[in-house]
């Protein structure tokens, strides 16, 4: 071990960039290498590349394209084309609105979805249905987009994946039931 600290002490004090010799008294002096200044031979002499005034010739800067939003078409058949914004939004939002309701009827009564829809179930779905779907059409026919209020936690995209999700916990919630022949809890 002492062998390898002599080595490294020695290559770290006697190399060039460590050593500034004092030539007018003759003695040498030892410093960090972070306080020797290096200094070439043609240090004053700036070097440029060709290659990077031909590239700054050919690219010249653009100016910056200022953001503009995307106009939103408000059309009735485009707002509830297959692709458009609403079908998707609204099924996911009655499904997410409908999976909570149906296992609150079921904790609360021990009723299952079946007996839920068959004891006045329908009437409740279509008044919410009318209602959510008049709240989430009235925002797009003025042209705001979804995704102009969609930040941080609560964007777009979670909004439609936890549609989906409640879409299928519906179905297995339905399907469960009737296989099971009864409530699920």
């Amino acid at each position: 071990m002492a062998a390898s600290f002599s080595f490294a002490a020695q290559s770290i004090l006697g190399s060039p960039v460590s050593r500034v010799s004092n030539r007018s008294c003759g003695a040498s002096q030892f410093f960090p290498v972070k306080y020797v200044p290096r200094v070439g031979r043609n240090a004053g002499l700036p070097v440029r590349c060709m290659a990077e005034e031909e590239q700054k010739e050919q690219e010249q800067p653009q100016p910056m394209p200022t953001a503009r939003k995307a106009k939103v078409s408000t059309k009735f058949s485009d707002v509830l084309a297959f692709s458009g914004p609403a079908p998707e939004r609204i099924n996911g939002r009655l499904a997410m609105i409908g999976f909570v309701a149906a296992m609150a009827v079921e904790l609360a009564k021990g009723q299952d979805v079946f007996a839920q829809i068959s004891d006045g179930g329908v009437t409740w779905f279509i008044g919410t249905s009318v209602v959510l779907s008049l709240a989430s059409l009235i925002p797009l026919f003025k042209g705001v987009s979804v995704e102009s209020k969609s930040e941080g936690l609560m964007t777009s995209d979670a909004e439609l994946w936890n549609g989906r999700v409640a879409m299928l916990g519906l179905i297995a919630l339905a399907l469960t039931e009737y296989v099971k022949g009864g409530a699920l809890v």
